[in-house]
C-alpha cells in the first residue's frame, strides 16, 4: 500500500456537554496540526499517490470551513460534541467527497483510503481512518 500526507491546522472554539467533560463543558479554543494520509495499492499513471498539491489545496479548502469559528454556532454540529475523534470523521468525509468529485485530479479516485489525524497537542491525538 502507498500513501501521501499532507499537514495543515485550524484554530476552532467549542465546548462540550456533559459532566465528563469537567471544565471543557466551558467554550475554549483548540488548535489542530491536521494530518490527513491518501492511501493507494498503486501508484497512478505518474506514479503518483496523489497530487501534493490539490490535496494541499482541497485540506486547506476543508478546514476554511471551521477555522476560526465557534462550532458550537454552526448549524450541522448542534447537539454534537465535536470532540477531536468527531471533528477527524468530519475532515475525513469531507475530504472522502473532494475525492469521489473529483478535485484531487481523475487519478486520485484511485485512492482507496484515508487517514485523517487531529493532534490537539505534542501529547494527544485522535484519527479516523476508512475506505473510500
Amino acid at each position: 500500500m502507498f500513501s501521501l500526507t499532507v499537514r495543515d491546522h485550524m484554530m476552532i472554539a467549542h465546548s462540550f456537554t456533559g459532566q465528563l467533560f469537567g471544565p471543557a463543558q466551558k467554550v475554549h479554543g483548540a488548535t489542530y496540526v491536521v494530518d490527513v494520509t491518501f492511501e493507494r495499492p498503486e501508484l497512478d499513471g505518474d506514479d503518483l499517490v496523489v497530487d501534493i498539491g490539490l490535496a494541499s489545496t482541497v485540506l486547506k479548502d476543508v478546514l476554511g470551513e471551521f477555522n476560526m469559528k465557534n462550532l458550537d454556532e454552526l448549524a450541522g454540529f448542534r447537539g454534537r460534541n465535536t470532540t477531536t475523534e468527531f471533528m477527524a470523521k468530519v475532515v475525513h468525509d469531507r475530504i472522502a467527497d473532494g475525492v469521489r468529485s473529483g478535485r484531487l485530479g481523475e487519478s486520485a479516485r484511485g485512492i482507496t483510503s484515508l487517514n485523517v489525524t487531529l493532534a490537539e497537542s505534542h501529547i494527544a491525538w485522535a484519527s479516523y481512518r476508512g475506505a473510500i
